[in-house]
């Protein structure tokens, strides 16, 4: 059989990760409608043709974001997603991570392979520095995802996103690429 070359821009064991694009749509809305009850109140992904497509453009198209899609390789199933926003070049060269596993893949370990790769992406051809994550106190998910990828705890930031009706609060993760390298 003759090899087909990866969609994925980088793989792992169980795991690859590639960006968005808009055909990704009806497979993502239908993961995020399953998984509202793992999201809420953390995280509130789109869940419709037309907020997908509002969403995923945003990630295409805008130079200060990068979108991905964790996909299991046997057999291709979105897992998750991760983007980073906030892109800064210049001297900061640094950007913001958010991120979300769907219900079928959370707690088998995909989204930890899927983060370390969008984390070597980054500091590799996105030529990144920096990497952040806030992450509200209670949600110990991501907080435990944040420490077992290298992130390191650097403050506390409060109020300082509007998520789900309120500001609220968030401690504030970070990773360097020498941090990586020496880790």
């Amino acid at each position: 059989m003759p090899h087909t070359p990866s969609r994925h821009l980088a793989e792992g064991p169980r795991v690859g990760i590639r960006h968005f694009t808009y055909e990704d749509g009806p497979e993502f809305t239908t993961r995020a409608r399953e998984s509202k009850g793992l999201h809420h109140p953390w995280l509130f992904p789109p869940d419709s043709a037309g907020g997908y497509t509002a969403y995923a453009g945003r990630l295409i198209e805008d130079p200060t974001k990068a979108g991905f899609l964790v996909c299991e390789r046997d057999g291709g199933a979105v897992a998750g997603f991760i983007n980073i926003n906030n892109i800064v070049a210049g001297a900061f060269q640094c950007g913001a991570l958010g991120y979300g596993a769907f219900a079928h893949a959370a707690g088998r370990g995909l989204m930890k392979e899927g983060l370390g790769l969008v984390v070597g992406h980054a500091f590799g051809r996105m030529r990144l520095h920096r990497l952040e994550i806030n992450v509200q106190p209670g949600n110990a998910a991501s907080i435990a995802l944040a420490r077992s990828c290298g992130f390191r705890l650097e403050g506390f930031s409060p109020k300082m996103l509007f998520i789900d009706g309120a500001w609220r609060d968030h401690e504030r993760w970070a990773l360097t690429a020498e941090m990586r390298a020496s880790g």
